[in-house]
């Protein structure tokens, strides 16, 4: 199975999709704030789903869960800096 899902990872589309996200530029205040509000600031935490004090299911980490997650994470910061450095916007509502 860490071999099936480990070749998932480097999938040559999923490489492309990673690049076009890492090369992509933020030159739009409408576009930043977009970004700011979709893409999650942190890793949202991994639960345990219980009924009647027995676990059902474990969900993980969406991090773990989400090849793109650091590009996705990469592109919010980008969105981030276009606002505060650009635009000279307060950003801490999304922080």
């Amino acid at each position: 199975m860490a071999s099936l899902t480990n070749s998932r990872l480097h999938h040559p589309l999923l490489h492309s999709v990673r690049q076009w996200l890492e090369s992509r530029e933020i030159h739009s205040a409408k576009l930043a704030h977009f970004l700011c509000r979709v893409i999650p600031a942190q890793c949202p935490f991994e639960r345990d789903v219980k009924l009647f004090g027995h676990q059902l299911f474990h969900i993980p980490a969406m991090c773990k869960l989400n090849p793109l997650y650091e590009q996705l994470v990469s592109l919010r910061f980008k969105a981030l800096c276009y606002l505060a450095d650009e635009c000279g916007e307060d950003v801490t509502a999304y922080c």
